[in-house]
């Protein structure tokens, strides 16, 4: 895949590493639960109806037996509950006091740089100290700023480099592709190094030395970027004196961007197309009035979220829901079963995009709402948008074998292979 940075700069973007980095099926993902291939609602439904609380982790009582580690796995020590219904986890995310985000306070300046020692692990006034500093760059205001420094010219530079030949998979050469390079255009990575920095996720030290003289660099001359937001950043601290962020607290707000910014868009924006591009109405419908691509996104968003399990840990012993969990416990937030609650929502296993918008699960609750979901949706809106403008008569290729949603703790599409024209 041949993508140039600038029309008289090409560089090269690898697919068959993009395809190891970003395909459910490979060893990147398996850990997750990537070797799953059924579909999950049934049984969350039967469990939902039996009680919306129950002992266990989700991918137990799912009837999964293989590799299942995310958020709140493996406590092999600690006491487990699954929540499946919507009530149940609007409660605990609602109650951070209870249901903390993390079992042990979080120090971005001691333990893993990871996503789990960053602002998604906070609560309280220090998840608030941190997040007041990079919201600004995340509200609905800046989505434009995000698309047109970054989302634009990435989404029409991905589908120039397939648009002349009449077929294209799109998983991979695109939805793949326009996360992780809007992130680490973000922080000035060059197009060459954005896949070594997702990679380098499991390899935190590989992180540092990517970011360390882009954020040394920014330090001197800020530009308009993320970084720069953050190294001009002013945090109080607990005593109320102001100062600005460190080394360390920037790879840490680094490290949970480009984890939620090319970890998770990519999949949901398959599923969005996956949806459409199997309803060929619904898809016509679109293509003829954009303004049914945001209900279809937040359809998409509500029927099948790409991460559907969060988990919070127990601060004291609570009786919630008709059960009695001990303080010390993990309850496993099933926000894929919450989303296709029929106390909340008619016929929730139908992909309609006509339906009232109700607010869903899909990007959490609670004070740790996702941070990006409007960059999200501004990239799949770009993304699909810039699809059903440039390819004409776009549709699944009827020779090729259809996409299919497959992973437990992260689901997505595989290949989605399409021709147009």
């Amino acid at each position: 895949m041949t993508m140039p940075a600038s029309p008289s700069s090409p560089v090269s973007l690898d697919r068959a590493r993009v395809r190891e980095l970003f395909d459910l099926r490979g060893a990147y993902l398996a850990q997750v639960g990537g070797g799953y291939r059924d579909d999950p609602y049934p049984a969350w439904h039967r469990l939902r109806e039996q009680a919306p609380v129950h002992p266990g982790t989700v991918h137990e009582l799912t009837g999964y037996d293989g590799p299942a580690n995310f958020a709140g796995l493996p406590y092999p020590d600690r006491p487990h509950f699954s929540a499946f219904s919507y009530a149940a986890c609007d409660e605990a995310y609602r109650n951070a006091e209870v249901f903390a985000a993390s079992p042990t306070p979080v120090n971005p300046h001691e333990g893993q740089l990871s996503a789990q020692n960053s602002m998604l692990a906070m609560d309280g006034k220090q998840h608030r100290r941190h997040r007041v500093l990079v919201q600004p760059s995340f509200v609905p205001g800046r989505a434009e700023w995000w698309i047109r420094n970054w989302i634009e010219q990435t989404v029409h530079l991905l589908i120039d480099t397939f648009a002349d030949s009449g077929r294209a998979e799109l998983n991979v050469d695109f939805c793949a592709a326009i996360p992780v390079l809007t992130i680490t255009g973000s922080f000035g990575v060059s197009v060459e190094r954005a896949l070594d920095i997702r990679a380098a996720l499991r390899n935190p030290e590989a992180i540092v030395e990517i970011l360390a003289p882009i954020v040394a660099e920014r330090r001197k001359s800020p530009r308009d970027d993320v970084i720069s937001v953050l190294v001009q950043a002013e945090m109080t601290d607990e005593h109320g004196v102001a100062h600005r962020l460190d080394d360390a607290e920037i790879y840490s707000f680094a490290v949970l961007l480009l984890t939620a910014g090319s970890g998770t868009t990519w999949k949901q924006m398959g599923i969005t197309l996956t949806a459409l591009l199997q309803r060929p109405d619904v898809l016509r419908a679109v293509r003829e009035d954009r303004a049914l691509l945001r209900p279809a996104i937040e359809e998409a968003l509500r029927w099948t979220p790409t991460d559907p399990m969060f988990s919070r840990y127990v601060t004291r012993d609570v009786d919630f829901h008709g059960v009695c969990i001990p303080k010390g416990s993990v309850l496993h937030l099933c926000i894929g079963a919450a989303n296709r609650d029929p106390a909340r929502w008619e016929r929730p296993d139908e992909f309609d995009i006509t339906r009232k918008l109700r607010p869903s699960f899909a990007f959490g609750g609670g004070a740790h709402v996702c941070l990006g979901m409007h960059v999200a949706r501004a990239e799949m809106r770009v993304g699909i948008g810039a699809l059903l403008d440039r390819l004409p008569d776009l549709r699944l290729d009827p020779d090729a074998t259809p996409p299919r949603f497959i992973g437990l703790y992260e689901r997505g599409a595989t290949e989605i292979p399409v021709v147009f024209g």
